[in-house]
């Protein structure tokens, strides 16, 4: 039953991360305003100390920003609109508006998501479910581990909490809830499913905070420090995430099974339908194997390639030389990843536009003003008050990237500008461009997919992402902060 239905969701990443459907031409409403934004900022007069091509640039990226945020067309669409809206108005030469094709961190996500492929097209990614739900699924609050968990496994080389919870997680959690007659159409929700679903939600937002490669905008969060002379290495992301990370997958579940318990507890014929499941796939076949062999292989260089001058982007590209050698990935599947050179094109616009925002004097400019009205606060009070504002933002935002891509610079900028330590500074807004998600059914692409599954209603999702808000502000700002001192991140 496990094995039919996640055939039926795991048929392309690209398919299971898709988040719209777009009629022929451009929306014409959100057209406008798109266009009535970026002229109204385009011919207000820059500030003092703000050049012209600066300001400009800025009408060009706002409008950018905000064409993502209504969509008048696909993302990739507006970005690519809006590196030819930088050429055509004379902003930036042809050269400069394409500069960000060439960056290797954009391409080290465009090949993560390629990476992805392997993980489904091989069966690798359903068969670790399995062996987490036979292991830790005779209780229901172990099938929410079990989730966790293959979600935590897959994090670091699936960079879409969208494909991880559609290609791989949300699959096994609809058969679970089959199996033990959890439907809302029945009024049963309850009695596994809510719990599962919530639980699974609310745990791939944390694992795509604990890894660079977890989430499609985390490599953008890394470009934009950099901009700032920040360097965010794998390594170090994943160092300072593990701590506030794991803890909180492992409070998480406890905590909403104390304040939103299922009903039925114990679940042996889970674990048993996980057992079944594995016997009919049989031993790992070749392909498998040889996935793991890269999965591993990345890991390690990832974590120790600065130490022998092998680059993230670099060990990537040997991953994807080693898939397409083997045979395990075929060109074929390399071009039908739309979803990978969809984020390239949105992801090489926006990084572009972020570093001659830089270059051009416009963040040192905004960055020296807000200092001198924030002049006299205590960095750690406005560094808390800044967090704890840029998390709850996303309120106002229905993807983790049109945060990121509109807040990330300019709230760096400032905690930067009070005298807060870089590194801290950078990597707490990133993590809380992440979890922040939690608190809606619309805040990320994952939210959709177990929110449209019913068994969790509105006001209650809304609630529990609250109350669940406070539980990851008071371990990330708090046990985290003191993890990031042993770090000697401040």
């Amino acid at each position: 039953m496990i094995h039919q239905d996640e055939e039926q969701k795991e048929d392309s990443i690209g398919r299971s991360s898709r988040a719209e459907t777009v009629p022929s031409g451009a929306r014409l409403k959100p057209l406008l305003a798109t266009v009535t934004v970026g002229a109204i900022v385009w011919f207000i007069p820059p500030p003092q100390g703000v050049s012209s091509e600066a300001w400009h640039l800025l009408a060009i990226f706002i409008a950018t920003i905000v064409g993502i945020v209504v969509k008048p067309l696909p993302m990739p669409a507006v970005a690519l609109i809006g590196i030819s809206a930088t050429v055509l108005t004379q902003t930036l030469d042809i050269k400069q508006s394409l500069s960000g094709f060439g960056n290797p961190v954009i391409w080290l996500i465009v090949l993560a998501f390629l990476i992805a492929r392997g993980f489904i097209k091989t069966g690798l990614s359903r068969r670790i479910a399995y062996f987490f739900i036979a292991l830790l699924g005779k209780r229901t609050l172990g099938l929410g581990y079990g989730l966790i968990a293959t979600d935590l496994v897959m994090a670091p080389a699936i960079p879409s909490n969208t494909a991880r919870s559609g290609g791989v997680i949300f699959p096994v959690f609809r058969s679970l809830a089959k199996a033990y007659n959890s439907e809302p159409e029945t009024g049963s929700a309850r009695r596994i499913g809510a719990f599962l679903a919530i639980t699974a939600f609310q745990g791939t937002l944390i694992t795509s905070a604990m890894f660079m490669t977890a989430m499609a905008a985390n490599p953008l969060l890394v470009e934009l420090a950099a901009e700032l002379d920040i360097e965010i290495t794998w390594l170090g992301w994943m160092l300072a995430a593990s701590v506030p990370g794991l803890v909180s997958l492992a409070v998480m579940p406890l905590f909403l099974y104390w304040i939103y318990p299922p009903e039925v507890k114990e679940t042996p014929a889970a674990a048993k339908m996980a057992r079944d499941a594995l016997t009919r796939m049989g031993a790992m076949k070749r392909n498998e194997w040889i996935m793991l062999f890269v999965f591993l292989l990345l890991l390690t260089l990832w974590i120790f390639g600065r130490l022998v001058e092998i680059h993230s982007t670099t060990t990537a590209l040997a991953g994807i030389v080693i898939l397409l050698l083997t045979g395990v990935l075929k060109w074929e599947d390399i071009l039908h990843e739309r979803e990978a050179w969809n984020t390239l094109v949105w992801f090489a616009a926006l990084v572009m536009m972020a570093r001659f925002l830089n270059e051009l004097g416009f963040i040192p400019w905004f960055s020296e003003a807000v200092s001198q009205q924030m002049s006299g606060m205590s960095w750690i009070a406005a560094y808390l008050g800044l967090s704890v504002v840029y998390f709850y933002s996303h309120y106002l935002f229905a993807s983790n990237t049109a945060q990121v891509s509109s807040m990330y610079a300019p709230f760096l900028a400032v905690t930067l500008a009070v005298g807060t330590p870089p590194l801290l500074a950078a990597l707490t807004l990133a993590f809380f461009s992440n979890v922040s998600a939690c608190t809606t059914h619309y805040g990320t692409g994952a939210a959709p997919i177990f929110f449209g599954a019913k068994f969790v209603e509105p006001l209650t999702w809304w609630k529990l992402g609250a109350l669940l808000s406070l539980l990851y502000l008071a371990i990330w700002l708090g046990l985290g902060i003191c993890w990031w001192k042993l770090l000697g991140l401040w």
